[in-house]
């Protein structure tokens, strides 16, 4: 994800701001006992984890997914897969494993939210589905153009959406949190639909960590800068992750994305490491992600 990229990650502030005021109530209100934790990176693909994958790795979402407990499925945002490709998937994935996929770019990018988008929601849906239990929360993420002279768009969308499937929408134009009378409307639109308001961190679009949460999960696009201050940064979101399960949040989803990728393995390793000590998690840790000191 080259998304916010920065030369000199060094000179950001990379602190996270104080919770919306809202945010507490939005956690409470759903609040339920117990909490599911998916951390995981955003690919599977070899040429992107360069060191991840043992020589003689035959299948590399088999060899993934019994690592990591969850992925990011980017794939789906380049084209509609089919009904058997999701059953494969499925297939090649433990017990426990979840998929968080993206949905299509002829939704967001290319029809956005037009209404003859809808085909293309159904199409994608009756596919997608053949994941079962392993299916997690789908994600529409909406172009950086795409401004709140679009909200009619995207009140159509969300209301339509089967309320049976869990949905999280990020929203890049800054317009749609700087405006408080938008950002409200919004954020009441997604708490009334039990729709999750996704949270992005990265280095070039501090503008973007709202950090508004609108039902029961936090769901965190996370992305490194290759550079030391990613662990630190890390340790600021597990110091809020925390504070959110005290609160009683039922879902934590976060996903971590490097514009080199080779490192998300290792971020992702750390990240579970001490959320199962400052939580008291019980995360599995990847068995084949050792420390590298080359990588930085």
């Amino acid at each position: 994800m080259q998304f916010g990229k920065v030369e000199h990650p060094e000179n950001i502030d990379f602190s996270l701001p104080i919770d919306h005021i809202d945010t507490a109530n939005a956690v409470k209100t759903n609040a339920k006992e117990g909490l599911s934790l998916y951390v995981g990176c955003a690919k599977w693909n070899r040429q992107d984890l360069k060191g991840f994958y043992p020589r003689g790795t035959k299948d590399e979402l088999e060899y993934y997914s019994r690592q990591f407990n969850s992925i990011e499925l980017n794939a789906t945002f380049y084209r509609i897969f089919s009904e058997d490709q999701f059953k494969k998937w499925y297939d090649k994935t433990p017990q426990g494993f979840k998929f968080f996929p993206k949905l299509v770019q002829n939704i967001s990018h290319l029809k956005r939210l037009n209404d003859d988008v809808y085909p293309y929601v159904d199409e994608y849906l009756a596919n997608a589905i053949h994941l079962k239990e392993k299916l997690g929360t789908i994600f529409l993420q909406l172009h950086g153009n795409f401004g709140p002279k679009n909200f009619d768009r995207v009140i159509k969308f969300i209301e339509k959406w089967p309320k049976e499937i869990r949905l999280a929408v990020e929203f890049r134009h800054t317009d749609w949190f700087n405006d408080a009378l938008v950002a409200n409307e919004l954020y009441n639109l997604l708490e009334t639909n039990t729709i999750s308001n996704i949270i992005t961190d990265t280095a070039g679009r501090r503008d973007l960590l709202h950090m508004r949460l609108t039902n029961d999960e936090a769901f965190i696009r996370y992305v490194g800068a290759n550079h030391p201050t990613d662990y630190t940064r890390l340790d600021e979101w597990i110091k809020r992750l925390k504070s959110w399960k005290t609160l009683g949040i039922n879902h934590i989803h976060f996903f971590v994305h490097q514009n080199i990728e080779k490192e998300s393995p290792l971020l992702s390793k750390y990240l579970i490491e001490q959320l199962n000590i400052k939580l008291e998690t019980k995360l599995s840790l990847p068995n084949h992600v050792s420390e590298d000191p080359k990588l930085f």
